[in-house]
């Protein structure tokens, strides 16, 4: 599949669809499930910084809520499409399934650019965003989050903008919040700690130590940045890491094969995740292309960036030394490069159990907010490692009873969960 052709709802349906049979689900439920059950297209004119009005694109789809309130994240991103917002909705219906929360999957986009728009600006485009959607959304509704380009500072304006329109305080309704105005700690980090967990117990099962593991990631944005961080703190050596250059308008590779220094590049990062290259240089890193991550010799490849980055042109690149993939980011791989993956026997641990702990520190957020009572950061890390570890046996032992790769074990378990849900409700 190729970049040209490359569709994630597509995908997504694709992977839904082979589950879906090998399960025997039937026909009505499978096609209640590979469809949103609503979609919101709207426009949104934002008065701009120099008196001009400009129209954004936006997006909010709830895939399904048949297991609670729809939850997921609100990207900005310049090529934000349709398709795109419907697929990451459908995985985190099978995100929030799987790790076993209740609540149900939607997500949300802006077609823009913040790295080119003033505050203000980005202001008026989350108040404008609310505006047009706050009778759908809520915290017994629809419950968004961060996403791609977006951070607390977007979700606390459009929280004051949903209270604004309400007349009260309902913390719940949105998380992701900055500390202090009703954000929880650890979510910052929830993320990429996640995937560091279930890395851990990963590899666990194939008998690896992690000290002795070496890394290769794609992406330095949050995501990117917390899960280099505990893995080095648990002993692993990044060797390499791409990230966008937001100067350049291209990706570069940074590599160090005695150890990437995480704390040293996180204070030469900006806010986007573009590594200052000449600081990095200076320091003594090696520059190469973006795509060069995914050659690297290491024992794990952690994609961390955006969708379709293992497809067919570049999974041939995979180094023999690699033995896990751990899918950080949404939909990083695609059908046809799985197959060559499972093919060479790579141990993956897929998108939406991987990187799940996002959206479950942002459901102990919820539960913090509604009652108005929060917890210690050791608390919630606790509760996340719990967490992220029980849904990672579970897929890990189906996937060894049933003979069966990690990704389809997952969606067995997400999906069924899902099914049962709709028809415990009559709706199929």
């Amino acid at each position: 599949m190729s970049k040209e052709t490359y569709n994630a709802f597509e995908v997504a349906q694709a992977q839904f669809d082979q589950v879906a049979l090998k399960i025997g689900l039937d026909e009505s439920t499978r096609e209640l499930l590979r469809q949103p059950i609503r979609e919101y297209h709207i426009s949104i004119p934002v008065k701009m910084d120099d008196g001009t009005t400009k129209v954004f694109r936006g997006y909010r789809i709830q895939h399904n809520d048949a297991r609670g309130p729809a939850k997921g994240g609100i990207r900005f991103h310049p090529l934000e499409t349709a398709d795109t917002v419907r697929a990451l909705s459908m995985w985190m219906t099978w995100k929030c399934s799987v790790v076993d929360i209740p609540l149900g999957g939607g997500k949300g986009g802006i077609v823009c650019d913040p790295r080119t728009m003033s505050d203000r600006e980005q202001e008026r485009l989350c108040r404008g965003w609310v505006r047009q959607l706050a009778r759908v959304m809520g915290p017994n509704l629809d419950v968004p989050a961060p996403d791609v380009m977006t951070s607390a500072k977007h979700m606390l304006w459009m929280l004051d903008e949903y209270e604004a329109i309400y007349g009260g305080r309902y913390p719940g309704f949105i998380t992701g919040k900055p500390v202090g105005m009703g954000g929880s700690l650890g979510r910052t980090e929830a993320t990429g700690f996640g995937v560091i967990f279930v890395l851990r117990e990963a590899l666990k099962e194939l008998g690896i130590k992690i000290e002795e593991t070496t890394a290769s990631i794609q992406g330095f944005g949050n995501v990117g940045q917390h899960a280099a961080l505990k893995y080095t703190q648990m002993g692993g050596r990044v060797i390499a890491i791409s990230c966008w250059d937001n100067n350049d308008k291209c990706s570069y590779t940074y590599r160090c094969n005695n150890g990437v220094d995480i704390n040293f590049l996180r204070s030469i990062t900006d806010s986007f995740g573009t590594v200052n290259k000449n600081k990095a240089i200076e320091a003594g890193y090696e520059l190469l292309s973006g795509d060069d991550w995914i050659a690297q010799d290491v024992d794990i490849l952690l994609p961390a960036a955006l969708e379709n980055q293992i497809n067919s042109k570049t999974v041939n690149r995979i180094s023999k030394s690699v033995k896990v993939i751990a899918e950080a980011a949404n939909g990083p791989t695609t059908p046809d490069a799985d197959k060559v993956i499972n093919e060479r026997n790579i141990f993956v641990i897929p998108d939406f159990l991987s990187n799940a702990g996002g959206v479950t520190c942002s459901y102990f957020e919820q539960v913090q907010s509604n009652m108005n009572y929060y917890w210690d950061k050791d608390e919630v890390m606790h509760k996340l490692d719990s967490k992220m570890t029980s849904a990672f046996k579970a897929v890990y032992d189906l996937s060894v009873n049933q003979n069966v790769f990690m990704r389809e074990a997952a969606y067995i378990i997400a999906i069924n969960r899902v099914a049962q849900a709709v028809k415990m409700r009559g709706w199929v």
